[in-house]
């Protein structure tokens, strides 16, 4: 069965051999690194790494270029941040100051190398390019040249999608924010360049001529300074953001780039682009689908300090790496999910790992097949993975009563299985460490587990004699069951014996009920609560003989 990637790359190759035949392809992705990249950016990378990692498993040369636009305008200053920090509003990121405590060197580092880390470990192979680098080191000069000359050609294309009056800036800062946009135009013409302000480094600048013949080029600044540059030399400015992205498909000779909804509107960078690159830059526009929205369920403090967005690398916390990657991968483009933060993780974790039993057993249907396939190796390899796969919500509950204690947590894990005991926690890693990580930051205080040191005196004493029966039930069973399997037997099947029931019997609404009036009592005797982890789990985490002591024997 062939998915929604190996369609989509059925389509790139056949449009690459159509423009350029013999050439290595060109996958695209962009990415701001004005604050936090968060889950949505990730399939900007995720889409054309997985179009981009199908090609390359046919044994053709691609190439995902990924664009770090390091080099676009800090607009504001987000919460959370000094007040000070607006005096950089209108610098390049890569010339902002990072948020105070930071040890990276400016702004767009503080926010791209934790991505560029998350990636990795996400096994996404790409090609990075800063455009800091590109335009400060004069790569897109002749792009620039040409668009300056094509002012008019740029303004007239423009114009097509000016349907309303131009709006009006309140300032300075604002007026830059609309000439970014390519939507604005200079009271001396439209020119698609932005110069940046060798005195205050900002881009409040205003163009107030150009010369074709000397590339001479004239600005004022809202600072107050002004001066005449050669633009055949001057590397301290950058096309307007209309005319930036597609100078760049031309100039990488892109073929695929997914666009996001807001960028494929009407009007928008994404069409007056596809416009442009053909009638200003000679080439063509990228194939490729728009991409929905990703969405977050129950996150809790992870990334307050950081916005309340949370980012790849927020996720990799608490999830091992396939799983993020299947749930990229197991969707088109154009269908919308949510990362999980709160308990549906231990829902969605279980549902990996009977894909993964179904994918060894040979009976995986064939797309889910195939996603899987995607999630767990590229082209390059296998990702990292447990080899001893306990189920997360089983981790989950005994980091909870454990708090992380190895000692106590390997004691447990061994008793799971008495016949195939785990002997190492390595065995269980990575996935027990990022179920620490995801109890330690996503689990309210007060829901955590906290076994009770001495035993309830008083609701021991006021126990009736069904009750009493139930408990002496379970303490002689404890011996004979202390594993995983023969404690869940034990604690769904004292009900039943006290029922006059066989083991076997199926449940009734009444066997319900009573089995959920004795987990009650369990739970109220050993954590003083009517919930919490799994019985069988908390049995095994809270150990034999402290079980026997807190229930009263």
């Amino acid at each position: 069965m062939t998915d929604w990637v190996s369609q989509l790359a059925d389509d790139v190759i056949a449009e690459a051999e159509r423009r350029a035949p013999g050439k290595a392809i060109v996958c695209a992705s962009g990415l701001s690194p004005s604050g936090p990249i968060h889950l949505g950016n990730l399939r900007e990378v995720m889409t054309p790494h997985l179009v981009a990692d199908e090609i390359r498993r046919r044994g053709l040369d691609c190439v995902h270029l990924l664009s770090w636009d390091d080099y676009d305008r800090f607009r504001k200053v987000p919460a959370g941040i000094p007040e000070e920090w607006a005096e950089h509003i209108g610098k390049p990121l890569t010339s902002v100051p990072a948020p105070p405590g930071s040890a990276y060197p400016n702004w767009a580092e503080h926010f791209k190398t934790p991505m560029i880390s998350a990636l990795a470990r996400l096994g996404v192979t790409y090609r990075g390019i800063s455009q800091t680098k590109q335009y400060t080191s004069g790569a897109y000069r002749e792009q620039i040249l040409h668009a300056m000359r094509e002012r008019d050609r740029i303004d007239a294309v423009l114009s097509r999608f000016r349907t309303k009056a131009k709006p009006k800036a309140k300032d300075a800062d604002e007026a830059a924010a609309l000439e970014g946009s390519g939507a604005a135009e200079e009271e001396a013409g439209y020119y698609p360049y932005k110069p940046y302000c060798a005195l205050c480094g900002r881009d409040l600048t205003t163009v107030t001529g150009y010369d074709d013949e000397t590339t001479e080029l004239a600005y004022t600044c809202a600072c107050g300074y002004g001066e005449t540059v050669r633009l055949a030399t001057h590397d301290r400015g950058k096309l307007v953001w209309k005319v930036d992205w597609p100078m760049r498909w031309a100039y990488e000779g892109v073929v695929f780039e997914p666009s996001g909804v807001d960028h494929t509107s009407p009007g928008s960078s994404f069409e007056v682009g596809g416009h442009l690159v053909g009638e200003v830059f000679g080439g063509r526009q990228p194939i490729g689908p728009r991409y929905a929205f990703v969405g977050i369920s129950g996150m809790a403090k992870m990334s307050s300090s950081r916005g309340g967005v949370p980012t790849a690398a927020d996720a990799l916390e608490i999830m091992e790496a396939p799983l993020l990657r299947w749930m990229y991968a197991r969707r088109k483009p154009a269908q919308s999910f949510k990362v999980a933060f709160d308990q549906e993780i231990q829902r969605l974790y279980d549902e990996w790992d009977a894909l993964e039993r179904k994918v060894a057993d040979g009976q995986a249907l064939p797309a889910d097949l195939t996603a899987h396939s995607r999630a767990v190796r590229t082209a390059e390899g296998p990702l990292e993975s447990t080899e001893r796969r306990v189920p997360y919500r089983m981790l989950a509950s005994i980091a909870d009563v454990t708090t992380g204690d190895e000692e106590q947590t390997l004691r447990i894990l061994r008793e799971l299985d008495p016949a195939d005991p785990i002997t190492d926690l390595a065995l269980v890693r990575p996935r027990l460490d990022r179920a620490q990580r995801w109890v330690s930051t996503q689990v309210p205080a007060d829901q955590r587990t906290t076994v009770l040191a001495e035993p309830d005196a008083d609701l021991l004493a006021g126990l009736g004699d069904e009750q009493r029966e139930s408990l002496r039930l379970l303490l002689d069973g404890l011996e004979e069951h202390w594993s995983l399997e023969g404690l869940t037997a034990l604690v769904y099947g004292v009900p039943k014996l006290q029922a006059g029931l066989p083991a076997d019997a199926k449940a009734t609404p009444e066997l319900k009920t009573a089995q959920r009036e004795f987990f009650a009592l369990l739970y109220a005797l050993l954590v003083g609560r009517d919930t919490g982890p799994r019985l069988p789990t908390l049995l095994l985490a809270v150990g034999a003989d402290r079980v026997r002591k807190l229930l009263g024997a």
